[in-house]
């Protein structure tokens, strides 16, 4: 018996019964006595897929990949079952076709069936998270302004992997500034500043790397933002006043 996938999810393939069950055997290694982890599924995910992938219950509003609450939704409410929606998605996981932005080996093994096991949970459905569900994945931020000091203003990326620094604010004075970001999350992210006629952006770094961006600034509100492509969208950004 075949299943067809999601319209919406453009250039994947028709797979079998026979190949999701091989493919979910060889990723966990036969996990056939445990249920899967739905919070390490859904703290993967924000950290790993969120970028890329809409899906509201995990709040992540990516723009580089299909919007998996569009792809699957339609097709739940045709009858498609949560374990088609798992078999799917931990295919695609496993099994990452050719030209895909969507890097190999983002997640294997466990993580990979606890990942496919959060997607089939929630995408396309209703509500929202509850329980330690709720609180998985979500970035620890602040909304007390990080204060500049001596011309050098230092905001965090958030460490979780979450599309987000670690405030949403922060405050400086006019003139020249040096703004870093440290970056201790798995995903890329860089610092950039915009507003009243400047755009400048740092390099991105990986994990353990800091990002950094000089200008010189007017009084006035200025954006700071991560300009990898999706993380502003996402809720990569603050405000930044200039006094």
């Amino acid at each position: 018996m075949s299943v067809n996938l999601p319209a919406a999810l453009k250039g994947i393939r028709t797979i079998s019964t026979a190949l999701v069950c091989a493919t979910a055997l060889l990723a966990s290694g036969c996990r056939a006595d445990k249920a899967p982890d739905l919070v390490n599924g859904k703290t993967l995910f924000v950290q790993k897929c969120g970028s890329c992938h809409v899906l509201a219950r995990a709040n992540t509003k990516g723009v580089q990949g299909p919007d998996l609450d569009s792809a699957f939704g339609p097709s739940r409410q045709a009858g498609l079952g949560q374990g088609t929606v798992e078999g799917v998605t931990l295919d695609q996981i496993a099994n990452v076709r050719r030209g895909s932005i969507m890097p190999p080996n983002l997640v294997n093994g466990d993580d990979a069936l606890d990942v496919s096991a959060y997607v089939a949970e929630v995408a396309g459905m209703p509500g929202k998270d509850t329980g330690a569900l709720a609180k998985a994945g979500q970035p620890k931020v602040s909304g007390k302004p990080i204060e500049a000091e001596g011309g050098a203003l230092e905001i965090p990326a958030d460490p979780t992997g979450g599309l987000a620094f670690a405030s949403t604010a922060a405050n400086a004075k006019a003139g020249a500034l040096e703004l870093a970001m440290p970056n201790e999350a798995s995903v890329p992210h860089n610092i950039a500043v915009k507003g009243a006629g400047i755009d400048e952006k740092g390099p991105v770094v990986n994990k353990g790397g800091t990002s950094k961006v000089s200008v010189d600034l007017k009084k006035g509100k200025y954006v700071f933002y991560c300009s990898v492509p999706g993380h502003e969208d996402g809720g990569m950004k603050g405000a930044l006043t200039i006094r």
